[in-house]
């Protein structure tokens, strides 16, 4: 994702909620549209937010002081 985000990993965006961080990340950088929000504008199954290190929703209140970090789940096994 960071190479989609202007090739980033940490980005200062203004918002109430991550669902407004979410959708200033789409529109400043488009190439990640379609990525972390799905064509209904949820937010993927696959996708994990954390806000302040704490499993978080694309409702969630964010302050401007919070880290919010937007991870790809990870799966497998041997």
């Amino acid at each position: 994702m960071k190479s989609l985000a202007g090739n980033q990993a940490q980005h200062s965006i203004a918002g109430a909620t991550v669902d407004e961080l979410l959708r200033a990340i789409e529109t400043e950088h488009p190439a990640t549209r379609g990525w972390i929000l799905d064509e209904r504008g949820v937010l993927r199954r696959h996708i994990n937010v954390f806000v302040n290190g704490e499993l978080g929703a694309q409702d969630s209140h964010v302050e401007s002081e919070d880290r919010i970090d937007v991870l790809p789940a990870l799966s497998g096994g041997a």
